[in-house]
Parts: C-alpha cells; structure tokens; sequence
C-alpha cells in the first residue's frame, strides 16, 4: 500500500496475457509495448522529443517502431495525442510534425483532430518571423471515439435563440432551423479546439528538459478517456501523465527510456492525490 493507502499494483489480463499497470518501466518505448498485449491501452497521451529540440542524454527516438506499437496495443475506440512541434532550420520548419501526422494515418489510425496549444509565450525574440507560441496536438483515434467536451468558454450569445446554418457549395447560407429556445446567460460553451495553457513557469519538480504541462495531461485525460480506464505515455519524462491519470482515478503505465528520470516519475507519483468526489 502507498502513502495515499490505495494498492498501485494490478494486473488486468487479456486472454493469456497478463499486464502490470500503475507502474512505471525503464526502457525503450516501442521494445517495452511489445510485451503488451493487443488492444489493450485506452488512451496515450504523450509529447516526444523531435528535431533535436532538447538533449536527453543521449537517447534516441525510433519514431515508426514507437508509432507501429500504439496503433497495435490501442483499444478500438481507443485515442493517441500526440503533441509536438518542428524546429527551424536553415530558414525552414522541418514539417516533421506534418510527417509524424501522415505516417499515422498510414497505420490506419483517425486524424481525429489537429487540435493547438497556445502557450502565449515564446523563448526567444524573431526578427524575420512572427514569434511561435503553440505546438500540435494531433488527436488519434482507433475507431468510432467517445469525448467528455469540456465546456468552460464564455458564450458570447448567451440570451438569445440558437439559429443553426450552413454553408451550400455555392457559398451561399441557407438555415437550416431554429431553436426557439434562448441560450442559457449562464451556459458555458464547449471549448474551441485551440487550448490556451501556459506552462509551468516555476522550477517546482522541473528537473527534466521539456516537463509536460499539467493542466494539458489533465484536460487531455478527462476529454478523451473515463474514470478507471488505462492510460499510457510512452515517453515519460518527468511523470506528468502518471500523475494527472491518478488525480483524475485512472490506471496508468509509464515508459521512461532513461533511468536518471525515474526517481522524479516516482516522486511525483508518489505525491499525487486522488480526486475524490
């Protein structure tokens, strides 16, 4: 038993294979999902490194073997997010996040959704263009998918009737009915698919190069997956998935490639707070 008096340690098995979860595993990400069993993780949520943005410690990153094993070990109606970014070099973006993108849907996952996270800030001034402030956050699907929309925008029509349209190919709006009930002043509207998060800004646990952001883990994990459901992120880092996936009273399973991390994984898990309602 942990501190929080909760047993972490579980099998669930499917046919004859039995998966650990609620454990974190030191290893390379595609060799480790090769000892799971087929179909078997919920939701992965994950941001690997890419073009050479940040060093860890020497380690690479075999991105098709890591692809080929997530579309394999995901349920049916199972998700992947994917978040990442390109780097410019000489003068271009490299487009790998386009590529990574492409290459999924060769695997015959759903380009769901191309979803963005602004984090309204940037690291450094541009002179020759705009600064950037978001990264991709590619949503994956195996299947028909469900979603828990998280509704918190402020809906700027909030007292009047709802009159749904839409656009004909000749460009021209025809209505296609209207409600005659008045929205809600009080009724939030679903949030638009452009996330504005900042990260963290403080050195608090930030013993890892590119630590996630909590709040993206935690959004990303009530959206697209439910309470008791597993959730995976292959890449670890510094344990922000594990963590959030306890918080929000899901399994997890973590794969962190390099040993130096996984004491922080382990701290952080160790500290993390079931919700309880």
């Amino acid at each position: 038993m942990d501190d929080n008096g909760i047993k972490r340690l579980l099998y669930l098995k499917w046919g004859l294979k039995m998966l650990e979860i609620n454990k974190i595993i030191c290893g390379e990400a595609s060799e480790v999902m090769k000892t799971f069993p087929d179909n078997c993780i919920d939701l992965t949520v994950t941001s690997p490194p890419y073009d050479n943005l940040r060093s860890y410690n020497g380690y690479t990153f075999d991105f098709e073997a890591i692809a080929q094993q997530l579309y394999r070990v995901t349920k049916k109606g199972g998700v992947v997010v994917w978040v990442v970014g390109d780097q410019t070099i000489n003068g271009s973006e490299t487009g790998t996040s386009f590529r990574q993108a492409l290459y999924f849907m060769t695997l015959s996952f759903n380009l769901h959704d191309t979803m963005i996270w602004n984090k309204g800030m940037f690291t450094s001034p541009q002179t020759v263009r705009y600064p950037n402030v978001f990264e991709y956050m590619f949503i994956f699907s195996k299947g028909k998918i469900m979603c828990n929309q998280i509704k918190d925008r402020l809906n700027k029509k909030a007292g009047s009737k709802s009159i749904h349209t839409m656009r004909k190919k000749n460009g021209a709006i025809k209505q296609m009915y209207a409600d005659n009930r008045q929205i809600k002043i009080n009724k939030m509207g679903v949030r638009f698919n452009i996330w504005n998060i900042y990260p963290e800004q403080s050195n608090h646990n930030r013993k890892h190069p590119a630590q996630f952001s909590e709040q993206l883990a935690n959004d990303h994990i009530i959206s697209w997956s439910n309470k008791g459901d597993l959730i995976l992120d292959p890449m670890c880092g510094s344990g922000t998935v594990p963590k959030m996936a306890i918080e929000n009273d899901r399994n997890y399973i973590g794969i962190e490639i390099s040993e130096k991390y996984i004491p922080i994984i382990e701290n952080r898990i160790k500290n993390a707070q079931p919700q309880l309602f």
